[in-house]
């Protein structure tokens, strides 16, 4: 139980972190795409307003359990392969023509309208459909 409320407290704070930041207004992520255009570059300072305390806590997680049990993960394999550049690739655009990504998807439901639980829908379809993707193209062409 403490396991459940210190989750919903943590995306309560992650939630509320996007909407103060903008990161739910799709206007303001394309603006941050728009590299030759009207560029915003204040997605770059809510970025690293989440990067830098993360390493930070990443590097403090070295020997220690968390504490509401279990274990930390394991690091990500830094191998550039087939499922990252695809992943990668896939992402970026869903991010790019939406303007939303999955955790500024979430928080944006409550007010952003029917668009936003259309793209919210597809998103869910997509990670329902990757596993199944992913593995009839392994089959198809085996990775190296």
């Amino acid at each position: 139980m403490p396991r459940l409320i210190l989750a919903f407290i943590a995306g309560g704070l992650f939630g509320t972190g996007l909407f103060l930041s903008g990161m739910t207004d799709t206007a303001k992520v394309q603006g941050w795409l728009d590299v030759f255009g009207a560029w915003d570059p204040t997605l770059a300072f809510v970025m690293g307003g989440a990067i830098i305390p993360m390493a930070i806590a990443w590097l403090l997680t070295k020997g220690r359990t968390p504490v509401v049990g279990g274990t930390f993960p394991a690091p990500a394999d830094p191998k550039l392969g087939r499922n990252l550049v695809v992943g990668s690739v896939l992402f970026g655009v869903g991010w790019g023509l939406a303007g939303l990504c999955p955790g500024p998807a979430v928080a944006s439901l409550s007010y952003g309208g029917w668009p936003h639980w259309v793209f919210f829908g597809a998103m869910i379809l997509g990670m329902w459909l990757a596993p199944v993707m992913r593995t009839s193209l392994d089959r198809a062409i085996p990775a190296e």
